[in-house]
């Protein structure tokens, strides 16, 4: 069994389900509207759980109700929360989603995500040290990923860095990193536009450049390889990419290459689709390794 760390945000997610999205100063009537447990890491810990793997969170929620339901879900999930504290004088995180025109559009508010610090983190480096992987996102303080990136690097723990939201990353960060998964539009901040074939050539076995439906795309020493998705009909394609990153970490944490375990990935995230919520849809190992 894996043992994965993930240290990022936690945050209740407010879906609004409309036809198509307003217009600057236009109202519309929406279709439905939910609250469910997210936030990158929050599903990325989620996800991995799902798939077999023994899973850490670490990260901070408010002391509110929404802090509470999300704990609530982590052990319903099997995901260890001795790393999950309250924030007493703040609020939980939370992302406005609105699906509309088959995608999603979502604003996330940090709320006690911000207090996932480099001192917070502290409190969990013996199992960060004794991880097969650490999955860290940007959701919360810029100056924590830098941190976890040179712990991770000097007591040699593969980090993988989801670069979402987009912004820019230090050099270091990047060449500490052991993998780095952007979207395309994330990769065209990290790399200041740069050609992407160009970064991927720089970055072997190491940058992924997930491209939705298309599949995930890398360099493997020697060609540029697209490794494709799988055709489904999507209804909520929110936590697609967290589900991708997840099943990555598992599966080479359990030794398989890098094209299967991207495969595998693809598999998971083309299932997490085809029900609502972020988490509402992110598949058991069975369900994956039935589909493969």
């Amino acid at each position: 069994m894996a043992n994965i760390t993930i240290i990022g945000s936690s945050s209740m997610d407010l879906v609004v389900t409309a036809s198509k999205r307003p217009n600057k100063g236009e109202t519309i009537l929406g279709e439905s509207f939910k609250t469910v447990p997210g936030g990158k890491g929050a599903n990325q810990a989620v996800a991995a759980a799902r798939l077999g793997a023994n899973v850490h969170m670490v990260g901070c929620v408010g002391g509110d109700g929404f802090g509470e339901e999300i704990i609530k879900n982590f052990n319903a999930n099997r995901v260890f929360t001795d790393y999950v504290e309250p924030v007493t004088h703040t609020e939980t995180g939370t992302a406005h989603i609105t699906l509309a025109e088959g995608d999603n559009s979502i604003i996330v508010v940090k709320g006690a995500n911000n207090y996932v610090t480099p001192d917070y983190v502290k409190k969990a480096l013996e199992v960060i040290c004794k991880s097969d992987i650490v999955l860290i996102q940007q959701e919360i303080p810029e100056e924590t990923v830098e941190y976890v990136a040179e712990i991770c690097f000097a007591n040699d723990v593969p980090l993988l860095l989801n670069p979402a939201p987009a912004r820019p990353i230090s050099k270091t960060v990047i060449e500490r990193a052991a993998f780095i998964t952007p979207n395309e539009w994330e990769a065209s901040v990290l790399f200041n536009n740069k050609d992407i074939h160009e970064a991927l050539k720089e970055y072997p076995n190491k940058l992924l450049v997930t491209e939705g439906k298309n599949g995930v795309r890398y360099y493997d020493g020697e060609i540029e390889v697209l490794v494709p998705s799988y055709a489904v009909e999507a209804v909520d394609t929110t936590g697609a990419g967290d589900t991708f990153n997840a099943a990555f970490a598992v599966a080479i944490a359990e030794g398989k290459s890098m094209k299967d375990s991207i495969r595998f990935a693809n598999r998971a995230a083309s299932l997490s689709v085809t029900k609502f919520g972020a988490q509402g849809g992110m598949p058991t190992r069975e369900e994956v390794e039935g589909c493969l």
